[in-house]
């Protein structure tokens, strides 16, 4: 019930370095940041590298809690599309060309919220070339990398980062307990540093109790079984889930297939709005609520997209849900 280091209890922080090096990126307790989440490193590595007008290099769409964190830091934007291969790197090259001011590149390279993609090998490969070259740091978030329920997994941009500029963010709350608020940073030791001091002014550290808990439940448990079972889990529901679109929904309305995760990204004909349909029709009507998808574009708002997850509700309520929905927006929804 004391104090503990505010870069973490030691033990908690060898073996979250254990298993980032099973993984394929080696590292050590010494390189490992205890954070209040992993959204606590979005806040910090905005703090520490981005002035007023220095310009944030994104997914388009990204993350929004991403956008809610930097936003303090009052950078501007510059955005890269993505496809079923993840951040589109030819379009990057060319945007770096003509951005000066570019200070990071933010990403979400395993099945990215709020798309679901996942940026293959080679374009793994071509963005930290880019950043090397225009002398860039990445910003590497990955809260969904262990929910992996198709496909073989990729090496994490740290493990390909030969000049010290990934900083790594990786969080329990997806594989274990949100409420716990446990995330960390891997990063470079003057990066690091750096965080450790923001951290040491933002909050002292991570709850004590917390990481004594996740901790315990490392050295007593199986965390690779417990993930398995959320992996056969989450693919079933998701399974269910684009069966049922495929059955319920207008054709013109697409969605993503994801290899992980949580959601699916759901994009309607040019001129439906997500979040005016949500409020007029589905909420009140369907009973159905989703996440609009307006908000996760930095730069211009898309109304015509939505985030659904398949993670939290039954199999039977997302038959339920999913039908529901499908039947208001054949009969509510000019598509």
């Amino acid at each position: 019930m004391q104090y503990a280091p505010s870069n973490g209890l030691p033990r908690l922080r060898a073996q979250i370095a254990a298993l980032m090096s099973a993984d394929g990126t080696p590292c050590g307790a010494e390189d490992v940041l205890i954070l209040q989440g992993s959204q606590q490193g979005l806040d910090f590595a905005a703090r520490m590298l981005i002035d007023p007008g220095d310009v944030v290099v994104t997914e388009d769409p990204t993350f929004l809690g991403a956008l809610i964190a930097f936003a303090p830091s009052q950078p501007r934007y510059a955005t890269v599309p993505v496809d079923q291969d993840g951040l589109q790197t030819d379009v990057l090259a060319k945007l770096l060309r003509d951005t000066p001011r570019a200070r990071m590149i933010y990403t979400v390279p395993d099945f990215q919220n709020p798309t679901g993609v996942t940026l293959s090998l080679s374009r793994r490969h071509a963005l930290m070339d880019l950043a090397n070259r225009h002398d860039l740091i990445v910003l590497e978030d990955t809260p969904y990398r262990h929910i992996r329920f198709a496909g073989d997994p990729l090496p994490t941009l740290k493990s390909l980062d030969t000049e010290g500029r990934v900083i790594h963010l990786g969080s329990f709350s997806k594989v274990l307990v949100p409420a716990l608020r446990l995330g960390w940073a891997v990063a470079a030791p003057d990066l690091l540093a750096r965080m450790g001091l923001l951290k040491v002014a933002a909050d002292t550290q991570t709850s004590t109790l917390n990481m004594a808990a996740a901790s315990l439940f490392l050295d007593r448990y199986d965390l690779a079984a417990h993930i398995a079972t959320l992996r056969a889990a989450y693919r079933r529901k998701k399974e269910v889930m684009l069966d049922a679109i495929r059955q319920h929904f207008p054709q013109e309305v697409t969605v993503t297939d994801p290899e992980g995760g949580l959601f699916t990204w759901a994009t309607f004909p040019d001129g439906f709005d997500a979040t005016a349909f949500m409020r007029d029709v589905a909420l009140p009507l369907a009973r159905v609520a989703y996440v609009p998808g307006e908000t996760f574009f930095p730069l211009t708002p898309r109304p015509n997209h939505a985030r659904i997850n398949f993670s939290a509700p039954s199999e039977a309520d997302i038959r339920k849900g999913i039908a529901a929905l499908g039947a208001a927006l054949k009969t509510h929804a000019r598509i």
